[in-house]
């Protein structure tokens, strides 16, 4: 029985893998449960889970769990703030921890997971995106393994078993196209925070669906493979796949593509980070490809979608910069998302805040240059937001 300790547990990648906890409970165990704020639910999963530990991340809330669990026995170690949440992702002996944390807010409890010598179950890409420059060393330092648990990263993960050192040659990874891939360019000046959350394919948290909107998801997503499956920026490439049933592909040397297909479920990356090397038998519903009828593809529109462009730059200048342009777009999104900037309003930001950081990149930056770089671009997306000139 594998234990496992999750982050994030009342998110959408947490409450599918606890799907799959109680799916499978003579193969895994929970032993730590952290969430931000939702106290009725983890106090819930707790009750069903009996883990050793748990945190929510709003130190005010803590009585709160507290009271909502106090007839459990025995009782849970329950912390709060940021600092239980690190605790949580290093205690006890769990094997694998899951960071289902959204944003850069996963990378301390991720880097903690990895000192205390847990392998990791990547869902928060922000993690490798921000401090991959911090987090490979510490993953190769302390000998754990970083299993990437999102749709595309284990498709990729899954097609390169068995596949020969320096036999891969390119990396495809595919995209929805987001709420907005049928619609014209000219329309998007037009379009309201309930219209970029209409996602067709996938429900998801509010921050990654405006990310699918702008395809700034799979540009991180490439910043991320660089770092997961050390491909250089020009050999992994970007496909708009409107099914989703594809989840991304690889070329290697001899042109052979292989491919990893699927209904769109986010269990089945989850179920494999976990049970690596092994599969598990499922009674999920089997891909049926006549049901699907046809696959379709077609070239990403870099006018339509900017995002992907900034990311790709931000990547290929390495060093803090991709850390500052993860926390400009999460600032960002949230601006969007309050309704205090408009759609197009995102990449203009996006790009200001990376120009304006030029002057300070640091080619190899400490974590606390890193931290650092995060903090500094979420007050400049503030204050470049308040110039009439970059969001004329």
């Amino acid at each position: 029985m594998k234990a496992i300790t999750l982050l994030g547990s009342t998110g959408s990648i947490g409450t599918q893998t606890l799907d799959i906890a109680a799916q499978y409970p003579d193969r895994f165990r929970i032993v730590g449960l952290a969430t931000r704020s939702n106290v009725a639910l983890l106090a819930q999963q707790i009750r069903q889970f009996r883990p050793q530990i748990a945190a929510i991340c709003d130190p005010a809330l803590l009585p709160d769990l507290r009271a909502a669990i106090a007839d459990l026995d025995p009782q849970p170690m329950l912390l709060a703030g940021e600092e239980g949440v690190v605790e949580v992702a290093r205690y006890g002996d769990s094997e694998v921890v899951v960071t289902g944390i959204v944003g850069c807010a996963g990378l301390l409890p991720t880097i903690a997971a990895i000192q205390a010598g847990k392998d990791i179950a990547l869902a928060n890409k922000e993690t490798l995106i921000a401090g991959g420059a911090v987090v490979l060393p510490l993953v190769k330092q302390h000998g754990v393994k970083l299993l990437p648990a999102d749709s595309e990263h284990s498709a990729i993960f899954q097609c390169l078993q068995g596949v020969p050192d320096k036999g891969l040659r390119r990396i495809l990874l595919t995209a929805s196209g987001g709420s907005f891939r049928d619609l014209p360019v000219e329309k998007l000046a037009e379009v309201t925070v309930a219209d970029a959350l209409k996602h067709p394919n996938w429900s998801m948290g509010r921050k990654i669906t405006i990310d699918s909107a702008t395809l700034m998801n799979k540009g991180l997503e490439v910043i991320e493979a660089h770092y997961l499956f050390g491909m250089d920026y020009d050999h992994i490439d970007i496909v708009i796949h409107p099914q989703s049933i594809i989840h991304s592909m690889i070329e290697l040397e001899d042109t052979s593509v292989l491919a990893q297909l699927g209904w769109a479920d986010m269990r089945l990356p989850l179920l494999y980070a976990l049970s690596y090397p092994d599969r598990l038998a499922t009674n999920w519903e089997p891909l049926d490809l006549v049901k699907v009828g046809s696959l379709t593809f077609r070239e990403p529109d870099h006018q339509k979608y900017p995002c992907m462009q900034l990311a790709y730059a931000a990547g290929r200048a390495g060093g803090s910069m991709p850390a500052v342009l993860n926390a400009a777009n999460e600032q960002v999104v949230e601006l969007f998302l309050e309704e205090k900037i408009g759609f197009l309003d995102i990449p203009k930001l996006i790009e200001k805040v990376c120009d304006r950081h030029r002057a300070d990149h640091s080619t190899q930056p400490t974590l606390e240059d890193i931290l650092a770089a995060d903090q500094w671009a979420r007050q400049e997306v503030l204050s470049a937001m308040a110039s009439p000139v970059v969001l004329a």
